[in-house]
């Protein structure tokens, strides 16, 4: 199948005004019916154009095989098209009925252990399960015969997040499936006997029947047999999303179709940058986790999302307008936040902005998860906070569909990388990837001074400076690129564990970090993982933490920015071409990067483009003539020296936790 053009939301008016979405999940049939004509008066109260339908639904809509009811959702759709409220409409596909899972309990998924993953959640379902996916594309067909024509459908929402409860299975459904890729990707045994290094501990395979899931094992699995289950995992994921987008594609080719991505957190088992080319336009789920940095990962988070998208409008399917249930502390938003966390989603380029859910559940396991309609009704600072949200969003309609203006450093966030990185038999299991790459995005905020975050295979050339850190997979192709955009005039940072391993995660021999050695002049024989109590003091002043390497400088010309108190390089940087490549071997958090951060950017002519007294307290977002101004600090910031018409908040003056539209054209 061809990857999907980019195709925003059908709209029934063609020559309706462009506008900013609004909305939430909505289900209607956790309710009586006595509350959907109220559901949709305070919808068009508060503003909201849109929601998601039937997420949830495939018990009611299907309750028996082969009987369906589809009375209820015929009314919800009308009314809500008679309320001026579009449908985002779900397949209905994320969680199977008890009656398929009683009848064909082999569709449930089953976990590393061999236990069974038993109903009563949700998303006990294999992804590679025949079974499954033939009953579950029957239902989408039925759904997209029934509704291609209602008004009210503006697009298609394909199962629901997908993968995050049952993306390992290790069924043997899976192990059938994994067989059948791995023969796509090797094509004969002896080339995945190579790729796997399967001399090692009598592994080699004489027959592909012989070969499983890394299922639970006397000691550490095969790493590359982990890292391409992995691999395969989000593919057959990626597999089931592009069945149902086929069904859809036949039956309504009119209407784009969406899955809502999970990019936050520790959410790292879908590779999104592989999956972004199956939608018509990307979604994503964002929950905001209490710590430290946590706008920072917001922001972070949103940044990516945007360049998934490509740049162009992507729609935020769910947040939360208060506290969540499922973090071991749930503590509701403070006032102002509701509005700062939707709108910074806004600044790096959602057209929509959703929560979950509308009206908050009376029983069930989300039933103390915020909503858009609180169990304690209109009468609410919440509900106050989503009307106004909803004014906000009106005014600043002339925004969408504009594209987030390009930064001149990016940071290079790569999938395969996060997977490897972590994996187990490593120098040290306290490496978290994301954290890392998480670190520099702060210290950019901190400096004033905006940063892409793209996926590894994006175009590099634009960039001035470029960070990939924990870069630990580097393929010969991927090491050439990056030789290329350093030699073409680029400046390239990158960190310790980078150019390790190459695609079936083989050590690079004589030397890290591989083929970056040449290119960074540098060469470590042992790495240095340093224990939780210890830290490595740099002459700089600062303080490493995680990580260290003893580097050899390979190269005359190469700099030392910094040493080790032992008197070893730990910062370098070398000219290269017409560009440079610098070189961390330390962790040193987003308060220590800031100033080696700094250097760089000096180095590479950047430069930030907000006032000196507002950099660092204020994150700024640019989308077309439009800039975001968002506060980072619990304090007021005078916006003095900048100057533009304010189309939300005050060009004057942020609140703590404000934000400022401004409209500043070139």
């Amino acid at each position: 199948m061809s990857p999907t053009p980019h195709r925003w939301l059908r709209r029934t008016d063609p020559a309706a005004a462009p506008r900013l979405e609004y909305g939430a999940d909505y289900n209607p049939e956790q309710w009586p019916r006595s509350t959907w004509d109220d559901d949709v008066a305070a919808m068009r109260a508060a503003g909201v154009t849109v929601v998601s339908l039937a997420i949830f639904s495939w018990a009611l809509l299907e309750p028996a095989e082969g009987e369906h009811d589809f009375g209820w959702l015929d009314e919800v759709m009308d009314m809500l098209h008679a309320g001026g409220i579009a449908v985002d409409l779900a397949t209905a596909t994320a969680s199977p009925p008890p009656w398929l899972t009683a009848k064909h309990p082999e569709i449930l998924p089953v976990d590393r252990h061999g236990a069974t993953v038993w109903p009563g959640g949700r998303q006990h379902w294999r992804p590679t399960s025949p079974v499954f996916r033939a009953h579950a594309l029957r239902l989408v067909r039925t759904m997209a015969g029934r509704y291609r024509e209602h008004p009210a459908l503006t697009a298609w929402h394909i199962s629901n997040e997908l993968g995050c409860h049952n993306v390992y299975d290790y069924s043997e459904d899976a192990a059938a499936a994994f067989r059948v890729w791995l023969r796509a990707r090797y094509g004969d045994l002896a080339a995945l006997n190579a790729a796997w290094g399967t001399a090692f501990w009598s592994q080699h395979y004489g027959d592909w029947q012989q070969i499983l899931p890394p299922r639970q094992a006397a000691t550490h699995p095969n790493p590359t047999q982990q890292l391409d289950f992995k691999r395969f995992s989000s593919d057959a994921l990626k597999d089931y999303l592009r069945a149902e987008r086929a069904v859809l594609r036949e039956l309504t080719p009119d209407v784009p179709a969406t899955t809502n991505f999970m990019v936050m957190g520790d959410q790292k088992a879908m590779d999104y940058a592989d999956w972004a080319a199956e939608i018509d336009f990307v979604s994503n789920d964002h929950y905001v986790r209490r710590g430290p940095r946590a706008l920072d990962e917001l922001s972070f988070s949103a940044n990516l999302t945007g360049h998934l998208a490509g740049g162009r409008p992507w729609f935020l399917m769910e947040h939360s307008t208060g506290a969540v249930n499922w973090q071991p502390v749930n503590v509701a938003k403070k006032p102002g936040e509701l509005a700062r966390d939707s709108l910074t989603h806004v600044a790096h380029g959602a057209d929509a902005v959703c929560f979950f859910q509308w009206r908050q559940s009376a029983a069930g396991a989300e039933k103390y998860h915020s909503a858009m309609l609180p169990h304690a009704g209109r009468d609410t600072e919440v509900f106050r906070s989503v009307v106004a949200l909803g004014d906000t969003l009106r005014r600043l309609a002339p925004v969408s569909g504009t594209a987030r203006r390009p930064a001149r450093a990016a940071i290079v966030f790569d999938w395969t990388s996060w997977w490897a990185s972590e994996q187990d038999s490593h120098p040290t299991d306290r490496l978290r990837y994301r954290q890392e790459a998480l670190d520099w995005y702060s210290a950019f905020l901190d400096l004033g001074v905006r940063a892409d975050v793209v996926p590894v295979a994006a175009d590099l050339s634009g960039y001035d400076l470029v960070v990939a850190p924990v870069l630990h997979v580097v393929p010969a192709a991927l090491a050439d690129r990056l030789r290329a955009y350093a030699h073409g005039g680029g400046h390239l940072v990158t960190t310790y564990f980078s150019g390790i391993v190459d695609e079936h995660d083989h050590v690079w021999l004589d030397g890290y970090p591989g083929p970056l050695r040449e290119l960074l002049g540098i060469r470590v024989e042992e790495f240095a993982p340093l224990p939780d109590d210890e830290r490595a003091e740099l002459d700089n002043g600062l303080t490493g933490t995680l990580w260290t390497d003893r580097l050899t400088v390979t190269g005359a010309d190469v700099e030392v920015l910094a040493s080790y108190s032992d008197g070893g390089p730990a910062i370098t940087r070398r000219p290269a071409g017409a560009g440079s490549a610098a070189y961390v071997s330390t962790r040193l958090g987003p308060d220590g990067l800031a100033p080696v951060l700094g250097e760089l950017l000096v180095r590479a002519g950047i430069g930030s483009e907000l006032p000196v007294a507002l950099r660092g307290r204020v994150e700024l977002a640019v989308r077309g003539d439009f800039w975001f101004l968002i506060n980072r600090t619990a304090g007021p910031v005078e916006l003095a020296g900048l100057d533009g018409e304010p189309l939300h908040g005050s060009a004057a003056l942020l609140e703590p936790g404000g934000v400022a539209v401004l409209r500043r054209p070139e």
